[in-house]
C-alpha cells in the first residue's frame, strides 16, 4: 500500500462547494480506498491504496467527488514520497521566516509542469519570490508588503484550474501526518 494525500480544489471557500469531512471521508470510503483521513475543512484527504497509475486514481476520485457532491471536481494527488521530496527540496531557508514572510505551495495537476506554470504566474519585486519545483511552485511573500503581493492574480490565469494551493504549514502538516500514520 501507498499512502496518498488528495488536494482538492475549490471546496468549503465563500460559501461554494460545502462538503462535510464525514461525508468526504465516506465518499473516499467507498472507492475502496484505506485509513481515510481528513485534514482541515480545505479539502485535504489522506488515505492508502495499492500503488499504481496515480492519474488513473486521480481520475476515480474525481469522478465519485463530481458525482456524489454535485460539482467540477478537480484535485491534485501526491505520494507521501513526492510530498516528502516537496518538502525536502524547498529553496534554501523556504519556510524559515514565518514573522516576514508567508509561504505557499502551489501544487501542479499533471500534466502541467512547473516550467509551463511560471510562465502565466507573476511576482511583485521586492514582496514576491516564486520558485519552480517537481510538481509544485514555491511562492514567498513579504508580509509587510502583502497587500502588493501578485498572488491574487493567479487567479485569473487560466492556468489557475490546474493547481491547488496550500500554505507551506499545512504541506509540512500533511506530510508530518503521512509518516504518522502506519499501514
Amino acid at each position: 500500500m501507498t499512502r496518498y494525500v488528495a488536494l482538492l480544489r475549490g471546496i468549503n471557500v465563500g460559501g461554494k462547494n460545502l462538503i462535510k469531512m464525514t461525508d468526504l471521508k465516506a465518499c473516499f470510503e467507498a472507492l475502496g480506498l484505506e485509513s481515510v483521513v481528513t485534514y482541515i475543512q480545505s479539502g485535504n484527504v489522506l488515505f492508502s491504496a495499492d500503488k499504481g497509475d496515480q492519474l488513473k486514481l486521480t481520475s476515480r476520485i474525481e469522478s465519485a467527488l463530481s458525482k456524489t457532491f454535485n460539482y467540477q471536481s478537480r484535485v491534485v494527488v501526491r505520494s507521501q514520497k513526492q510530498m516528502k521530496d516537496i518538502v525536502a527540496r524547498a529553496p534554501e531557508g523556504f519556510g524559515n521566516d514565518p514573522d516576514t514572510y508567508r509561504y505557499h505551495a502551489i501544487f501542479l495537476k499533471e500534466p502541467m509542469t512547473a516550467a509551463e506554470a511560471m510562465t502565466s504566474v507573476s511576482t511583485k519585486e521586492g514582496v514576491d519570490q516564486a520558485f519552480a519545483g517537481k510538481g509544485v511552485l514555491y511562492f514567498s511573500i513579504l508580509i509587510s508588503r502583502a497587500t502588493q503581493s501578485h498572488i491574487s492574480r493567479i487567479a485569473g490565469t487560466p492556468v489557475y484550474q490546474s493547481m491547488t494551493i496550500r500554505n507551506w504549514n499545512t504541506t509540512t502538516k500533511l506530510l508530518n501526518r503521512m509518516e504518522m500514520i502506519s499501514d
